[in-house]
């Protein structure tokens, strides 16, 4: 366990950090600056995997869903006041979405990456975190904010109602549901961010093998 206690701590605080972040809009609403900082949890899977493999990534995800989870239910504890009414600073479907998404994408992240492992440098981490930001944008949006989904009570969904609305697409497209360009721009920053992280990634993880060596 000591040997990625650093990586625990990382992701609590990529996750905490994001969960704080994504109260803050940018770009007309389109986007929050959480946005720009939850994909470093795929970079802090992915130095785990390649560094100590598999399972201790897992482990380290794990302890991310769990940091989440907290931060969902304080969250959940906090009422905000707005247009006349008082809601809570964390949705409940928005809740459920987020830790699903963050759960599922990121086990599939090491899944994806454990099977690249052997191939060049660059090939598994690209991959797990391009084939994990599209999971977690489709899982997450979907649960959190679509309307076609039946499971959820009156007064989630009235929670987000706001995302229903009709907007155009990414602001200059066609006419679509508002949720659907956040679904969008939120997937264009994680995979701009699995770009960048590459290099983060090469750097890292040569520093911490030349340390071991």
């Amino acid at each position: 366990m000591n040997k990625i206690f650093l990586g625990i701590a990382a992701m609590a605080t990529v996750v905490v950090a994001s969960n704080i972040l994504v109260q803050f809009l940018i770009l007309d609403g389109l986007l929050t600056w959480g946005a720009f900082t939850y994909p470093l949890a795929f970079l802090v899977t992915d130095l785990m995997n390649r560094v100590y493999g598999a399972a201790d990534a897992r482990r380290v995800v794990y302890f991310g869903f769990v940091t989440g989870v907290v931060c969902s239910l304080i969250g959940s504890q906090i009422t905000l006041e707005g247009d006349g009414y008082t809601y809570s600073a964390v949705a409940f479907r928005i809740a459920v979405g987020s830790g699903i998404a963050f759960l599922i994408a990121q086990l599939v992240d090491v899944l994806v990456f454990d099977r690249l492992r052997a191939g060049v440098w660059w090939r598994a981490p690209l991959a797990s975190t391009v084939v994990g930001s599209i999971l977690d944008t489709a899982l997450f949006f979907t649960i959190a904010f679509s309307a076609s989904i039946p499971f959820f009570s009156e007064a989630a969904n009235g929670d987000i109602s706001w995302a229903w609305d009709i907007a155009p697409l990414l602001t200059v497209g066609s006419d679509a549901p508002l949720w659907v360009s956040l679904a969008l721009a939120d997937w264009m920053v994680k995979l701009s961010v699995a770009l960048i992280a590459l290099i983060p990634f090469r750097i890292l993880v040569h520093r911490i093998f030349d340390q071991s060596a």
